[in-house]
């Protein structure tokens, strides 16, 4: 018996907020719609499944939630079979209020059920009735990872370790995800052959705390799962985010140093220069320990690219705060980073706090537009000084100019010029020579 056409099979959409682990549990969830019948909607059409994967890291998240439900809850009055659904932080950390707010939606999971929803949607397709599961998991994960509907043909995601057990007081993530969770290196193995198998050539291997993974069978951990996978036949280049200080270790210096396929890049975030602040924050290191930390890097691979996050107007950061911070730039000299004004999370230990410590808004704002400022000349210096370089860029597609656009191995975005008809296509490798360096991108062209 023939399949059926494509346009008469049931059509969803996932909406996808945050970060990268979202948006491979986007895939991950797409995928199992797929293998069970569904089709992804075209742009302009009414899916017949919607299903809302959500973040709550940043300010406003919950009402942009809400908005979009309130949307689609009009719409469900007009088509009473829609299917809607909540995933993700939001669906974690408030799921009860959800069902009561919007009591059109169908399903409220939180992130350890991700592996349910493709099972969940026919069962409510079928009968319907209205489901809440937000219980946390404490296992080691496991993954249907050739169910996944992956966003690129060349490029994918591979979850290493679920949840944070660091507690920074700021951060939401170890009530959303859950405490750290590692999953079994066999197979994280398996995944990427899998991946290879199928063409992929570059992998990231993710984690809010990646560097912090250790096997639940044999307890090796990030440096030694770095060496295994760089050694897999098929790896072209592989990447990891997002490491903690603390966990940097010799072990992952020296998988990073030893070049390959192992990325020049890494993203460490260090969040404050001042050392009162790192306190008040629980992050247990001083700005001395990271300015430690990225020179045993450097010393080992001097061409590494370190790239950083950090809030600004945390709780009770004075002005002297602020310029350690804007010292900490200035020292390191990240390739890139990102910053944003600190906004409290219900649920963490700063937003607790008392007002006599809250920063006011025009002074976080103006304390970010100088980091910023400070940051993109930093960037403009240090892209400039590649200027002559021959590298190796991944074509990711094309810029509003037409040329090739892709990254660079320490993650630099290049726009390619002298690119012959058909060597430039999405997925394939560029050898370039950089021509000039921009604040927040290189131009190059091909090398002869």
């Amino acid at each position: 018996m023939s399949a059926p056409p494509t346009a008469t099979l049931p059509s969803y959409r996932v909406e996808t907020w945050g970060c990268q682990m979202n948006v491979l549990d986007g895939e991950r969830m797409a995928g199992q719609l797929e293998k069970r019948g569904f089709r992804a909607a075209a742009e302009t059409e009414p899916p017949d499944v919607v299903i809302l994967n959500t973040c709550s890291v940043r300010e406003k998240a919950e009402s942009k939630v809400y908005s979009a439900l309130g949307v689609l809850g009009r719409r469900k009055q007009e088509s009473p079979d829609l299917v809607i659904g909540v995933t993700g932080c939001v669906a974690q950390v408030g799921g009860d209020e959800i069902l009561e707010r919007a009591p059109w939606v169908d399903f409220v999971l939180g992130t350890g059920h991700v592996e349910r929803v493709g099972q969940m949607v026919l069962d409510i397709r079928a009968e319907r009735k209205r489901i809440l599961s937000t219980d946390l998991p404490v296992d080691s994960p496991v993954y249907q990872f050739r169910e996944i509907s992956r966003g690129s043909q060349f490029q994918a995601y591979v979850t290493v370790i679920e949840g944070c057990s660091q507690f920074c007081t700021f951060c939401i993530v170890p009530f959303t995800r859950g405490r750290e969770r590692s999953r079994r290196s066999a197979e994280i193995f398996e995944e990427i052959r899998h991946l290879v198998d199928d063409g992929y050539t570059e992998v990231t291997l993710l984690g809010q705390t990646v560097n912090a993974y250790r096997d639940p069978e044999d307890g090796t951990g990030f440096g030694d799962l770095l060496r295994r996978v760089a050694a897999i036949p098929g790896i072209r280049r592989l990447r990891f985010i997002t490491s903690h200080p603390r966990f940097l270790d010799g072990s992952m210096t020296e998988a990073v140093a030893a070049g390959g396929v192992v990325a020049p890049y890494l993203h460490l975030p260090a969040q404050s220069g001042s050392d009162r602040i790192l306190y008040r924050m629980k992050r247990r290191y001083t700005a001395a320990e990271y300015l430690d930390k990225v020179a045993g890097v450097r010393r080992a691979l001097p061409d590494v690219a370190v790239s950083s996050d950090f809030i600004v107007g945390f709780p009770g950061e004075s002005d002297e705060d602020f310029d350690a911070t804007l010292h900490l730039l200035s020292e390191v000299r990240f390739a890139n980073l990102f910053a944003f004004r600190y906004s409290a999370r219900p649920g963490t230990a700063a937003a607790r706090w008392g007002s006599e410590t809250v920063v006011p808004d025009d002074v976080a704002a103006d304390r970010l537009a100088r980091l910023l400022d400070l940051q993109s000349a930093i960037q403009a210096e240090v892209n400039a000084g590649l200027v002559g370089r021959e590298l190796e860029v991944l074509v990711e597609g094309r810029n509003k100019n037409g040329l090739p656009r892709g990254r660079t191995p320490c993650n630099r975005i290049a726009h390619v010029t002298g690119a012959k008809e058909g060597k430039a296509e999405p997925g394939s490798y560029l050898r370039v020579r950089i021509t000039r360096g921009l604040p927040n991108s290189l131009l190059a062209e091909t090398a002869a």
